[in-house]
């Protein structure tokens, strides 16, 4: 169990990961990720509802954030990948419990 105590340094490094992470987006890309590289019309296939504009930003920021990796390669038209680097895979275990709760949190909220 996480106890703060009042210490500011635990509320600081829960919002550097909240701002990691924050949008509708961001671990839903990288759900899509944990299979193995993407090129970017692959992920926007499986992460239904999300606009082009929105991914492309998405994908930025997380490479920013140094969870994923863009990898282009020397052909033509050039072809661009995409993966989960180390970093980003150690959040695999907040995913699981993420979905956990959500399984969870459905039961509780719909009764299903």
């Amino acid at each position: 169990m996480l106890t703060t105590g009042g210490c500011p340094k635990t509320a600081l490094s829960i919002k550097d990961a909240l701002e990691a992470l924050e949008g509708r987006w961001k671990l839903l890309i990288l759900f899509a990720l944990s299979t193995g590289p993407k090129r970017f019309k692959q992920i926007s296939k499986e992460v239904t509802g999300i606009t082009d504009k929105t991914l492309s930003k998405e994908l930025k920021n997380l490479e920013a954030n140094k969870l994923l990796k863009r990898n282009v390669y020397d052909t033509f038209p050039p072809t661009v990948e995409y993966s989960i680097t180390e970093h980003g895979k150690s959040l695999e275990k907040v995913m699981e419990e993420l979905h956990f709760w959500g399984l969870a949190h459905r039961k509780e909220i719909i009764g299903n």
